[in-house]
């Protein structure tokens, strides 16, 4: 199953966003610190809500970290970013794959750029910038999980 990964993000809010999406979605969220913002409860709870609880997360302490992990496991990683050319809708995902989102105000350094495996951008209307990162990473991780088979099951209701 992909698992999401936040490098060093800015905004509690989106951050919170991002978890209760994980929540729903069943997938582990990666967040690589030194976030924009103290990681309490009450810093993402507001987005978050109950769902927090629910939202399985890996804190790593910093990049180096979180890369020797991903190396060690082997898993693909999978850069959203304005600075690519392919598009996340012609790309081949797999089960094991970490899709990367940036700062909301800066991305990711160069080094962390040169790192992944794939850099993928979401196609926009001419002369617009860029999606809230917690839209992107909605986005793509659906289509993630639409490509590996690996939504949740979910009982059928009468």
């Amino acid at each position: 199953m992909p698992d999401l990964v936040l490098f060093q993000p800015d905004i509690p809010q989106n951050t919170g966003t991002i978890l209760r999406l994980a929540a729903c979605m069943d997938v582990c969220v990666h967040l690589i610190e030194p976030a924009g913002f103290p990681l309490s409860d009450h810093a993402l709870k507001r987005a978050g809500m109950d769902y927090l609880e629910r939202a399985p997360l890996v804190r790593h302490l910093n990049w180096e970290v979180f890369e020797n992990w991903r190396r060690a496991q082997d898993r693909r990683l999978v850069l959203l970013t304005t600075a690519a050319s392919g598009s996340y809708a012609e790309f081949a995902f797999a089960p094991g794959d970490l899709l990367m989102l940036g700062r909301e105000s800066a991305g990711v350094p160069a080094d962390v750029h040169e790192s992944a495996d794939a850099r993928l951008t979401i196609p926009m209307a001419e002369g617009m910038r860029s999606l809230n990162v917690a839209v992107s990473a909605a986005m793509v991780l659906g289509e993630a999980l639409r490509q590996t088979g690996s939504f949740p099951s979910r009982p059928h209701l009468p």
